[in-house]
């Protein structure tokens, strides 16, 4: 396991994807959109989940947890100030937004420690939906650092826990798997060449 000190480096980490992701966005002649759906359901669960770890004693880890909010949310202002900055919304996206939300009431309502964390996990990679469609339809509405950084961020937090519980790492390790699918599908580019036939058998 790393020393927690390394959670510093982690969050470094994730102030640079963000900052990167702002300035693409912001970027004249950008076709960077984020998801509001995606980056607004992330602002409250990252915060939620912070919350949660502060009360059952995470540790310095829970640090991490908090700019799983904080990030998204700048994210999510930057769209309003850029002149493109979203995403066009469908019915699969509010289909998508509104079981997270669901989710979400669950996990605030349940008496059930391990059933809600669970359910809580299960918003978060629905609320991921939109953005893991769009980067398979159009890789080029999105950028792959915050989403590679948050991979790295979340793995070096997951290895700088000293008990490895569920609490602890349900959510970042969901969120650990989920970033390096957008960022892969965003660097291949790979879901616009499969849709033309251009990747080998």
């Amino acid at each position: 396991m790393l020393d927690q000190r390394f959670i510093f480096v982690a969050m470094a980490l994730s102030a640079y994807g963000t900052i990167s992701y702002m300035r693409a966005i912001l970027a004249k002649g950008s076709t960077v959109r984020p998801h509001r759906i995606t980056w607004g359901l992330w602002t409250v669960e990252g915060l939620l989940a912070f919350i949660s770890e502060i009360q059952q004693h995470v540790g310095l880890a829970s640090l991490a947890t908090l700019m799983l909010g904080l990030m998204p949310a700048v994210v999510l202002t930057i769209t309003f100030i850029a002149k493109n900055g979203s995403w066009d919304v469908t019915a699969f996206d509010y289909i998508c937004g509104g079981l997270s939300i669901l989710g979400l009431i669950y996990w605030l309502v349940s008496n059930q420690p391990l059933v809600g964390l669970l359910s809580f996990v299960v918003a978060d990679q629905l609320a991921a939906l939109p953005t893991l469609r769009k980067a398979w339809l159009d890789p080029e509405s999105e950028q792959y650092a915050p989403f590679l950084m948050g991979s790295l961020y979340t793995g070096i937090t997951l290895l700088t826990l000293q008990q490895f519980t569920t609490a602890g790492a349900a959510f970042p390790g969901a969120v650990c798997v989920v970033d390096a699918i957008v960022a892969f599908l965003v660097i291949t580019k790979i879901g616009p060449k499969a849709r033309r036939g251009k990747i080998p058998a």
